[in-house]
């Protein structure tokens, strides 16, 4: 058993306790490489933002589990380094499991140190997601580690997460769940969704620039959900913007992504105003990764140094993190 305490994290409960009093949302940032997870830290620490690193079972995998442990681990000490060479405070680190699909993989993950864990059993009978996410939660809450439950189902793909259609959230369960359950913070579905292509043209409008305009959010079941459990701490996931700036280097320099539509940055900002203290974003770091080392490689095809690309593409993402945090969730100065 290894303590995330004793690796520098902390949980999410305080966290988003506070980001929620606050008026603002903790930025839940995916990582798969190193590149990434520099990135994220070095824009939260410029910014002064607390941070939720996120794992998913397919990250966990490709980079393997004991690995990302000690990638963890050094992500805290580079934090402390940074902010005392550059005369800044320390900011709060959790590490989570994202869309865990099974009590295995919670308790493996809470053993090797994370200090929150997503169940998402939402695609189970509603006595069955309460059933498995009590479960998880019971294993837990004994070592002081936070949990993540789901109601609803976001549409998109996702690595293992994958549905055609949004269910969304009833919010006449929530208040059921929450007690029965006994989770921390509970992730609903209000119209977010996985991946790069997030709705289709048809459902969307076009502004002037031709940029499509996807439906908005379901905020009146968002604004249902908070008053039947106030003060309760709500997450979004599937909630990167997929920026049409990113998707035309792509394709400007031999991509193919066609279609690609995210959530309106704004949807985001008024979504923070209501309970939402936790907003997942994945797609969005992969887009800006992808668009750099395209775009550099197409104008240095001789370059086979992976720092030569890898260099830039890393500067992307800190540009885009730093972007969220300040101008999108407002957790910028909240550490």
């Amino acid at each position: 058993m290894v303590s995330y305490k004793k690796l520098g994290f902390v949980n999410t409960r305080k966290m988003m306790g506070k980001a929620l009093s606050g008026g603002y949302a903790v930025p839940a940032y995916n990582f798969n490489n190193m590149e990434q997870l520099q990135s994220i830290i070095t824009a939260c620490v410029e910014t002064q933002s607390p941070v939720i690193l996120q794992i998913s079972k397919g990250a966990r995998k490709y980079a393997n589990q004991t690995l990302l442990r000690y990638l963890g681990q050094g992500a805290i000490e580079m934090m402390k380094d940074m902010a005392n060479e550059k005369g800044l405070k320390e900011i709060p680190v959790a590490l989570h499991l994202d869309h865990g699909d099974s009590y295995e993989l919670c308790v493996s993950c809470i053993e090797s140190g994370f200090s929150s864990v997503m169940i998402d059993a939402s695609s189970l009978p509603f006595d069955g997601n309460v059933e498995l996410t009590k479960k998880v939660v019971n294993y837990a809450h004994p070592y002081d580690v936070t949990v993540e439950g789901e109601l609803g189902v976001l549409a998109g793909i996702e690595e293992h997460v994958i549905s055609e259609k949004t269910h969304y959230t009833k919010p006449e369960e929530v208040e059921e769940f929450v007690k029965r359950t006994g989770v921390d913070s509970l992730a609903i579905s209000i119209g977010t969704s996985h991946g790069a292509n997030k709705f289709k043209p048809e459902q969307c409008t076009k502004n002037e620039e031709g940029v499509y305009i996807p439906p908005p959010l379901r905020f009146d079941i968002l604004e249902e959900v908070e008053k039947r459990i106030p003060g309760f701490q709500i997450v979004l996931h599937g909630s990167s913007s997929v920026p049409p700036e990113a998707i035309k280097i792509i394709n400007e320099n031999g991509g193919g992504l066609k279609d690609s539509i995210g959530i309106p940055e704004e949807q985001l900002q008024k979504a923070v105003k209501y309970n939402v203290c936790k907003v997942n974003i994945d797609s969005d770091g992969r887009l800006w990764m992808t668009a750099a080392v395209r775009k550099h490689l197409v104008e240095h095809p001789g370059d086979f140094d992976p720092r030569k690309y890898l260099g830039p593409a890393r500067e992307a993402l800190i540009n885009m993190y730093k972007h969220k945090n300040e101008n999108v969730l407002n957790s910028a100065g909240k550490a």
